[in-house]
């Protein structure tokens, strides 16, 4: 359960500081100190970010808690990175995010062709 709440915590801070309106002032642009500010803009980027900072900060809740290694520090970055790409691309604002994709091949449907 503690790693539930680990993923849905990063998953709600990469959120809020992805694509709150309350960080646009302060969010730099993608082209910001060359291109450096797209970290600002990309949800695998701010999720590995966010999943080491709240590894850093576990020792001050209960909601979660992981023994202080390095290797524990670089693997709740990457399962938060990995989990918030796909929970972003998974739920938008409006719900699921499905898509049809028609692939085109000659001008006919592809399964037509089947």
């Amino acid at each position: 359960m503690e790693l539930i709440y680990f993923v849905l915590a990063c998953w709600g801070l990469s959120q809020a500081l992805l694509y709150g309106t309350i960080f646009d002032k302060i969010r730099p642009p993608r082209d910001w100190l060359n291109g450096l500010g797209k970290l600002f803009h990309c949800p695998m980027c701010m999720g590995f970010h966010v999943g080491w900072f709240l590894f850093i900060i576990n020792g001050f809740t209960e909601l979660f808690s992981f023994e202080y290694t390095v290797a524990n520090f670089f693997i709740c970055g990457w399962l938060s990175s990995a989990t918030t790409y796909a929970l972003v691309n998974l739920f938008g604002d409006s719900g699921l995010n499905i898509f049809y994709i028609k692939e085109v091949r000659n001008d006919t449907d592809y399964a037509d062709q089947l």
